[in-house]
């Protein structure tokens, strides 16, 4: 059954812990909200029958937190995290508000969250709004990251108030997304009760967790340690999944990592145009913490914070342990995602040093990612599109060499040319949200209130495998304007 969502039916879960967990919050009435963007398959699949085009109106007061959702408490939740590496002791739901929690239509649970819906008691003196340019930001590439197949949060709508100014670096409007994810639970929710020398709470949160999302590991012999083994698990896979794609996620705090393994908080974010393994998307970090190579030794970082807020509920020696299992899950997936990418039946040992050359060749000549590994997908002996690769790289006597090898590598796979070339196009995006892509529908939308780029990139983000001309416009280089993008913590 589809509802509308003023009609959704309730499912407590979240918020049928003790408040010691969250704090009831109203959300902050937006002056004038409209509907800048909806996901119409993402409704679908939550079960909700709003039409934008007849409910526009219902849509937008609800999802800029005007009209509270009936029987749906909303609620702030409160959590700590290690930020740059410096543990704050209290953080929380600074802007975001729980307004729901129901079933999507395969019974799986949902929580919907606004991003941007005012202050609330974790908000640390800001003004818990968001900006029109970030929100389109997490709104585009929640769903780009979703058709990537990389575990993410969803976006489900994107709200706009032209006429209730937010102050950042200079006076820009209020803008809300509304999220969806089975839930929102962070690394953090656990620091913050552990360094309170609250362990009970930590116990009944993980419990809490092990019953809604982790049935199978709530069955095994030793529940919390089968928990933090697929915790580490998903994390491993996730961060193979970014650096398949190029993508940064610019403050890697424990506070924004997810139980679940989810891409969780699109602040500043970027997907690489040329390839530096040094890469630093957020122009905050200073230091570089969290540059593009820097993401896995992060995520196992973060993976021990993690371990030490479950130390009242494991042995120290079964902690390690299952810390040790983070290279080898990483370097598994890392492996797989490449092989998909270079075209491999299977990855072998070998194949690291092929791509490693490979990395050192892109490295030297700042090869834009998406496009190479696009071209690369579309290569053989045969093709024209060898020259195209050769136009990407700076070296190329030492690229062709490289290209002789891969070609001898391909040879050993009984793979023809046509099921490599299917493997690698559906491992190889031709489009992803990159600065300037993102940058025009930010302008379009600020300068005109015109959201139609909004949808039009949206719209092709959905399929970034499948080439249309349509789109070409998405797939080349970034014009040299793009060069004076950065992003912050302020995004």
């Amino acid at each position: 059954m589809n509802y509308r969502l003023d009609q959704l039916p309730p499912r407590a879960r979240f918020s049928a812990l003790p408040e010691h967990y969250f704090r009831h919050v109203a959300a902050t009435p937006l002056r004038q909200p409209q509907l800048a963007a909806w996901n119409t398959a993402l409704a679908s699949e939550l079960g909700l029958a709003s039409n934008p085009d007849e409910h526009g109106m219902v849509l937008a007061e609800i999802l800029s937190g005007n009209r509270p959702l009936p029987g749906h408490p909303t609620l702030a939740t409160v959590y700590s995290g290690h930020q740059f590496g410096v543990n704050v002791p209290q953080l929380g739901d600074g802007r975001a508000l729980l307004i729901a929690e129901f079933d999507d239509t395969a019974g799986r649970p949902r929580e919907l969250q606004l991003k941007g819906a005012g202050p609330t008691p974790f908000s640390r003196r800001a003004d818990g709004r968001a900006v029109l340019r970030s929100s389109i930001r997490e709104y585009l590439c929640s769903e780009a990251m979703h058709a990537l197949g990389i575990p993410t949060t969803r976006a489900l709508a994107l709200i706009h108030d032209p006429q209730t100014p937010v102050w950042r670096e200079t006076r820009e409007s209020a803008a809300v997304v509304s999220r969806v994810a089975p839930t929102f639970l962070r690394f953090g929710h656990f620091e913050y009760f552990y360094y309170q020398g609250r362990h009970d709470a930590v116990r009944e949160l993980a419990d809490w967790a092990l019953q809604h999302h982790f049935p199978d590991e709530a069955q095994a012999e030793q529940p919390y340690l089968a928990l933090f083994n697929t915790v580490i698990a998903r994390t491993a896979a996730l961060i193979a999944s970014w650096q398949g794609v190029g993508f940064c996620h610019g403050v890697m705090n424990t506070d924004n990592m997810s139980l679940l393994g989810l891409t969780l908080d699109y602040g500043p974010f970027g997907f690489m145009d040329g390839f530096d393994a040094g890469h630093v998307c957020n122009h905050s970090d200073e230091t570089g913490r969290y540059a593009y190579q820097q993401q896995p030794r992060i995520a196992l970082w973060n993976l021990y914070c993690l371990g030490q807020a479950f130390s009242p509920l494991l042995e120290k020696d079964a902690i390690l342990g299952a810390l040790d299992s983070f290279q080898p899950a990483f370097e598994t997936a890392f492996g797989q995602r490449m092989a998909g990418k270079l075209g491999l039946q299977e990855w072998q040992d070998s194949d690291w040093n092929l791509l490693t050359d490979l990395l050192e060749l892109l490295q030297t000549a700042s090869t834009d990612w998406t496009l190479f590994w696009r071209t690369l997908s579309h290569s053989s002996d045969q093709t024209a599109a060898n020259m195209a690769l050769l136009d990407l790289v700076a070296d190329r006597e030492a690229f062709a060499a490289w290209y002789h090898h891969y070609r001898q590598r391909l040879g050993r796979d009984a793979l023809t040319d046509a099921q490599r070339k299917q493997i690698m196009l559906a491992s190889n995006p031709a489009y992803v949200l990159r600065n300037h892509l993102a940058e025009q529908a930010i302008r379009q939308a600020e300068a005109e209130l015109d959201y139609s780029e909004i949808r039009r990139l949206a719209d092709c983000l959905a399929r970034p495998f499948t080439e249309n001309p349509v789109f070409s416009d998405y797939a080349g280089l970034p014009p040299d304007w793009a060069k004076t993008l950065s992003v912050s913590c302020s995004s």
